[in-house]
């Protein structure tokens, strides 16, 4: 008795007989030679705003997603990523010889929390225009940093909390700064003394080690394949550019550097410029 897939490429190979005039064996050959549909396709967890996930792609195709022609390790997995508010995105095979796919994704919802600060000195709020400018060419370098896309696996191994505490803020919760809605927050905030290491949570490339106004010291590392780290509001670091770090090597130390009201890090990340949720990556803080 044939497999379910077999007596659907039988009967589409007889439909082609019908139609075409080719001998039953060609059109089954023809059929079979035919590249597998989207919906092949695997994902290795729920996809979910914030996320981010491991596939599988068919052999022989391409994988565009978000504008980006996504690397393929040997086992053709590939990395892709859903922004905060993200519902719904596009995936596209490309196979040899231009025909496309577009597989049409869900992405499930979460909720986010709001969160209040206030007291925040004024210029931290409401930045002079100087400092506005300085902030927006800030952020066009890290984003700028965030388009390598290096062949390394890193990705690939367990990732491990940079630092241990009491986690103080969370991914994708809304920020009321004195009163005045801002921005996300784009991260994980773990509070811990003044001067507790940071450790690089997977192994990677530093490809920015810098003082930034809101961020103050900055370490962004990359992990492969799109997928970076960025671990915030330190008050030393001892990585620079272009230095290999190991996992669970010290690359800088707490502090409250930048736009911070108390010692902590902010540990982002991102798939290039796709903000995710690190947590979704890490899992919970370990106990104790």
């Amino acid at each position: 008795m044939l497999h379910d897939r077999e007596t659907k490429t039988a009967m589409l190979a007889s439909r082609m007989l019908r139609l075409s005039g080719l001998t039953q064996a060609a059109a089954l050959l023809l059929l079979l030679a035919l590249p597998a549909r989207a919906a092949d396709i695997a994902f290795d967890r729920p996809l979910l705003q914030g996320g981010i996930a491991v596939g599988t792609a068919p052999q022989g195709a391409k994988v565009v997603f978000a504008g980006q022609v996504l690397r393929l390790s040997p086992q053709r997995e590939f990395v892709i990523g859903f922004g905060r508010d993200e519902t719904a995105a596009e995936l596209t095979l490309v196979w040899p010889g231009g025909r496309t796919e577009t597989r049409n994704l869900r992405i499930g919802a979460r909720k986010f929390d709001i969160q209040r600060i206030d007291g925040l000195p004024t210029k931290m709020v409401s930045p002079d225009p100087k400092d506005l400018e300085r902030i927006k060419e800030e952020g066009r370098r890290a984003a700028t940093v965030r388009t390598a896309n290096t062949p390394e696996l890193w990705w690939k191994a367990p990732f491990v909390w940079p630092v241990k505490g009491r986690i103080s803020g969370v991914y994708g919760s809304q920020r009321i700064l004195n009163g005045e809605p801002r921005s996300p927050h784009w991260g994980v905030d773990v509070a811990a003394p003044t001067g507790t290491p940071v450790v690089a949570p997977a192994a990677g490339i530093v490809r920015l080690s810098d003082d930034f106004y809101l961020t103050g010291l900055t370490v962004i590392i990359d992990h492969g394949y799109g997928v970076y780290s960025s671990l915030v509001h330190l008050s030393e670091m001892t990585v620079k550019d272009g230095q290999q770090v190991q996992q669970g090597e010290t690359i800088g130390r707490v502090g409250m550097t930048g736009r911070a009201t108390g010692p902590h890090l902010h540990w982002g990340m991102n798939l290039f410029n796709i903000r995710i949720d690190p947590e979704l990556v890490v899992g919970p803080m370990p106990q104790g």
